[in-house]
């Protein structure tokens, strides 16, 4: 991924395409403004016959960055961040072994909006610290079967430290899969090239995603298709390694071409392996199989841990029967990597009455295991959860670094504790670095409930709230970091004790495994936040939390927002905010970007009796805005930009006014 580059092919397309004018210049309407969704091609050719609703079919071979209308509002802006691997948070869980790999539907192929959508009902994952790859899985024979992912969820998880591929699902003839289709795919040039190839990689490259995960699961082929798939996984690989991106191989097509699931690396399925990064083992695999596979791939060179062994949690989740010990064994070395299928089940298996704390229980179920504390999981639980085995990691190894827990969906959206917005959303570009360890907690006496709610906060739209007797001191481990220590460094805890009373101290570690420093925080039946000066710390703080001593129990105490600083900076304000295209209440909007470091940019709609109503969020630098009516009297809506920094300082607001 070459950001500069990304950079010039965003700009030029939305020169082309968006109405850019400069700065000063009077906003006007180019073109209808129609909704962005989620990108989706077919190789080449298209069906016969036309598409159903909502779908629009498009030729991946005849796609330019320039003509793409929605580019903007789709290519991602959070560039990948580097992690590191704390001390695990228990003794079963290891560092530098298997990793996991997560294939997750977001959405439909078709009508998946860009920028989120006016619902909290949404897989707002949060537990990256696990894993390694995201697959944006989906693609149907009726609409598309090459899939760009969603730029907020490249930028959340680019946040986190996690790649995400881009889907190329060539479907079995039983799911309407033609044959013709793999051809276009692999087809050459006069020059002998691999046309869709390069097409991929620039994909790639624009959007602002990590790769491609390729799926050829299309019946019928012979040795020649065999032969011109590993040809073309051959150029696509060597075009994507160029770009920093990824391949990852699905154990589908074997070297005769045939479809047929191998759930081993061997000789039908070898020479894909060789050429990917990595390969997703179909779910037929066996205990024997697997480990002859990782012989096989240290063999050759390659490290047994780019086998994916596929575990298909779609229907069942976290009840899923596994044979873990053929994965992961607990007391000798991990044979392979895990390749989540489906995962979003921690969503999709709720009534459709589910609230997100419904979704988070149930995920933090699945990630942290039924003890719901990755430091003391359950060693009588069948289903062995990621933090059993698998080491945490972590992006926080800078300052400014900032936190108020938003997890990418809410019921409302907060600002300093007051509602500017009841209407209900989701957008993972917004979420935060969240913490790592969902949920670590250390005490003598019983353990509270901590969890994320939504009912309140700070910013956003979720605080974390433990609640409990909290009848001995409790010490919630937060975040694991790597940030240095100043002598002008501060943390500022942004919190509220809703029921009983309690002593709060903020929780520092200089060192591993965690050995605290504790120093007092004001509490308060308000929100507030307080500035806690490291006094007498030096070096490096390597995990952040908080101790609770209660001295009025029950408690019920909301953590609203953590940030680590030596200094406050505001960012520049964003120029040539405009109004690009209109159509009644519907509008695009477009700016120029805001110079320095910026972790968002904020809209609102400035009312006539001068309230500020809280309109969306986005990375991006176009933003759509659907159904907009005017307020009473109203003659013209004014809306206001504003560029976010790491510590939520605002810039300045730049408006525009769009006449009714």
């Amino acid at each position: 991924m070459n950001p500069t580059r990304r950079t010039v092919l965003i700009a030029g397309a939305a020169a082309a395409l968006l109405g850019a004018q400069p700065a000063g210049a009077a906003p006007e309407a180019k073109a209808a403004a129609l909704q962005p969704y989620a990108s989706y091609w077919y190789p080449d050719s298209l069906p016969s016959g036309t598409p159903g609703t909502g779908i629009t079919w498009r030729s991946l071979k005849s796609w330019r960055a320039t003509d793409d209308p929605d580019l903007a509002f789709n290519a991602a802006s959070v560039p990948l961040a580097a992690r590191f691997t704390p001390t695990p948070a228990n003794g079963t869980a290891r560092a530098g072994q298997a990793r996991i790999q997560s294939l997750v539907s977001f959405g439909p192929t078709s009508g998946n909006p860009a920028q989120g959508a006016p619902t909290a009902d949404y897989y707002a994952f949060g537990h990256w610290a696990y894993v390694d790859e995201l697959v944006f899985w989906g693609g149907s024979s009726g609409e598309g079967l090459i899939l760009a992912p969603n730029a907020p969820i490249v930028d959340a998880a680019h946040r986190h430290g996690v790649p995400v591929l881009g889907n190329i699902f060539l479907p079995p003839v039983a799911y309407g899969g033609q044959l013709r289709w793999t051809r276009d795919l692999v087809q050459k040039d006069a020059a002998g090239r691999y046309p869709l190839a390069a097409q991929l990689v620039a994909v790639a490259e624009a959007y602002g995603f990590d790769g491609w995960f390729v799926n050829a699961e299309t019946g019928g082929g012979d040795s020649a298709l065999g032969a011109a798939m590993l040809g073309f996984l051959r150029e696509l690989k060597s075009l994507a390694a160029a770009r920093g991106q990824r391949v990852t191989w699905y154990d589908s097509m074997t070297v005769n071409g045939s479809v047929s699931w191998q759930g081993a690396l061997n000789s039908s399925n070898q020479a894909f392996f060789e050429t990917a990064d990595d390969m997703f083992v179909d779910f037929r695999w066996t205990a024997s199989g697997l480990a002859s596979s990782g012989t096989r791939a240290e063999q050759l060179g390659r490290s047994r841990y780019e086998l994916w062994a596929g575990v298909d949690v779609e229907a069942n989740g976290s009840d899923k029967s596994v044979n873990w010990d053929a994965i992961v064994p607990s007391g000798r070395a991990h044979i392979a990597s895990i390749g989540l299928y489906r995962p979003e089940w921690t969503r999709n298996h709720l009534p459709a009455t589910r609230t997100p704390e419904d979704f988070h229980a149930a995920d933090d179920r699945f990630w942290s295991g039924r003890s719901l504390d990755p430091s003391r999981p359950d060693a009588t639980d069948p289903w062995r959860a990621p933090a059993v085995s698998v080491a945490d990691r972590s992006t926080v190894t800078s300052l400014p670094f900032a936190s108020v827990f938003n997890t990418g969906h809410g019921l409302r959206w907060y600002e300093e504790g007051t509602v500017t917005s009841d209407t209900p959303w989701n957008h993972l570009g917004l979420q935060d670095r969240l913490p790592s360890r969902q949920w670590v907690v250390r005490t003598e006496g019983q353990r509270p409930a901590v969890g994320f709610d939504f009912a309140d906060a700070w910013r956003g739209g979720s605080s974390v709230l433990v609640d409990g007797a909290l009848d001995a001191p409790t010490v919630l481990e937060v975040y694991a970091t790597r940030l240095p220590i100043t002598a002008d460094t501060v943390v500022e805890v942004t919190h509220r004790t809703d029921a009983g009373a309690v002593r709060i101290e903020l929780a520092v570690a200089t060192g591993e495994p965690s050995a605290y420093a504790y120093l007092p925080v004001d509490s308060g039946d308000t929100w507030r936040t307080s500035t806690v000066r490291l006094r007498g710390l030096t070096g490096t703080v390597h995990a952040l939390g908080v101790r609770l001593t209660a001295t009025d129990g029950p408690v019920t105490w909301r953590l609203g927002g953590i940030a680590v600083r030596d200094t406050v900076l505001s960012p520049a304000a964003p120029t040539g905010f405009r109004v690009t295209a209109a159509s009644g209440g519907d509008l695009r909007l477009a700016w120029n970007p805001a110079p320095g470091d910026v972790r968002h940019y904020t809209l609102h709609r400035l009312l006539p009796d001068g309230t500020r109503r809280f309109l969306g969020g986005t990375c991006q630098r176009a933003y759509f805005l659907g159904g907009l009516q005017p307020e009473q009297g109203e003659r013209a809506a004014r809306f206001e930009l504003r560029a976010v920094g790491e510590l939520y300082t605002s810039s300045a607001p730049v408006s525009v006014t769009h006449p009714w």
